[in-house]
């Protein structure tokens, strides 16, 4: 880690530790040293949070404008949000224990990846998978850092190839959708200028993309805050909470408001 070279953000309640570990992203990860470090974009990026500051090493100000302002969702008046939400009970409850939760702006072909990946998984497997994907077939970008691999690369390796990442199933999913993705018949800048149904009918041409994935890639990978992913633990906060579905104040940025309520009713405080 370069400490010489770093961009120092004043974070304004933003918290980057737990933005990049509330089940929205699996690339990165905390050190023993306290810094955080991970991949995106091709691009390996070590934080470190100091109070109200947060330091991007290896990070001038030009990238962190055009990469990771966007990346963190830091245009979007949260404060703004937190007032709408906190109408309701739950709700405001869930934003006062995790205030500094973002939603990250992923790259769409990871995101779609990473979410097939997730189906019937956990974390640390999810994460295995994926760093052993991109570690066979990724673009080595020094000090053990690799990029996440194209689509065409996917495809060109197949079956065998993707033999040592031990994704099961999933292989012949995450196959699919690098070859939907590669001859145009899945076409993220469509995807991106639908609305939600139809953009979430886009992904389901690909072989194990149900609502849930979809709901996932819209999300974080295409910014489209009001789709709604809907996992074990979403559908326990509607059956107990909100059984006639989120509460009105969270119309128009669903998404949001879940990640929210799934991190707090996984972990209470």
């Amino acid at each position: 880690m370069n400490e010489k070279n770093f961009y120092v953000l004043h974070k304004n309640a933003l918290d980057i530790s737990l933005s990049f570990d509330c089940g929205q992203a699996f690339r990165w990860e905390k050190r023993e040293d306290g810094s955080i470090h991970g991949v995106a974009f091709g691009r390996a990026l070590t934080v470190r949070e100091n109070g109200n500051e947060a330091y991007f090493y290896g990070v001038d100000e030009k990238e962190f404008n055009e990469v990771w302002r966007k990346y963190l969702d830091l245009d979007r008046d949260y404060p703004a949000l937190y007032e709408k939400f906190s109408e309701d009970k739950y709700l405001k409850q869930a934003v006062e224990a995790y205030p500094g939760i973002r939603i990250l702006r992923q790259e769409p072909w990871e995101t779609l990846c990473s979410f097939i990946i997730s189906q019937n998984n956990n974390i640390p497997r999810i994460k295995g998978i994926i760093a052993r994907l991109c570690e066979s077939l990724g673009d080595d970008l020094g000090g053990g850092d690799f990029a996440f691999p194209p689509p065409e690369k996917v495809l060109e390796a197949g079956e065998e190839g993707l033999a040592p990442i031990r994704a099961g199933f999933r292989t012949k999913y995450i196959i699919d959708a690098a070859e939907k993705v590669t001859n145009g018949e899945v076409d993220f800048d469509k995807i991106d200028s639908l609305g939600l149904e139809e953009a979430a009918e886009e992904l389901k041409k690909i072989k194990g993309v149900g609502d849930k994935v979809a709901a996932c890639v819209l999300l974080y990978g295409f910014g489209k805050v009001d789709a709604l992913p809907v996992d074990t633990w979403v559908k326990k906060i509607l059956a107990e909470t909100y059984p006639n579905g989120l509460p009105e104040c969270a119309n128009g940025v669903r998404g949001i408001a879940q990640q929210y309520l799934f991190h707090y009713r996984r972990n209470p405080v």
